[in-house]
């Protein structure tokens, strides 16, 4: 066999063993304690703020981090720690035709950002902020 035969083989092999990481990649986010999935979008000047982003969130005890969909890192993409982080408003996305929705808008330091989540995963959220030690003041809405 001859290396027109190997190669097409060897690229059918890496294509595969990429999706099944993705895969495996997933699923462990999606079955970890805490987990929850969410989509971010940094806010801006603007009216639309940026680009929605697909991914997991997960709490850890001094914060949270946030895993895009889209990517095989094994390091998340954001963290923010508990004790700057802030939720600012809540919105049903009743009228946007998803009852099973919330957009919480949050704040950590200086940074504004929106995550739309299930109701079960703001109240899980909501419980991680007022869980924090008494040292700490959360406003959660």
């Amino acid at each position: 066999m001859g290396i027109l035969v190997w190669l097409p083989v060897g690229l059918l092999f890496a294509v595969v063993l990429l999706v099944g990481l993705g895969f495996s990649r997933l699923r462990t986010l999606a079955h970890r304690v805490g987990s929850f999935e969410s989509r971010l979008r940094f806010t801006t000047d603007s009216a639309t703020g940026g680009p929605w982003r697909s991914g997991f969130g997960v709490y850890q005890a001094d914060r949270m981090v946030w895993w895009q969909s889209r990517s095989l890192s094994v390091r998340p993409r954001y963290e923010w720690s508990r004790d700057l982080f802030t939720v600012t408003g809540r919105v049903p996305l009743d009228h946007a035709g998803r009852p099973d929705l919330y957009l919480v808008q949050c704040r950590h330091d200086q940074e504004s950002f929106d995550l739309t989540m299930s109701p079960d995963a703001y109240s899980g959220l909501a419980s991680w902020l007022e869980s924090a030690p008494p040292s700490t003041r959360h406003l959660v809405v």
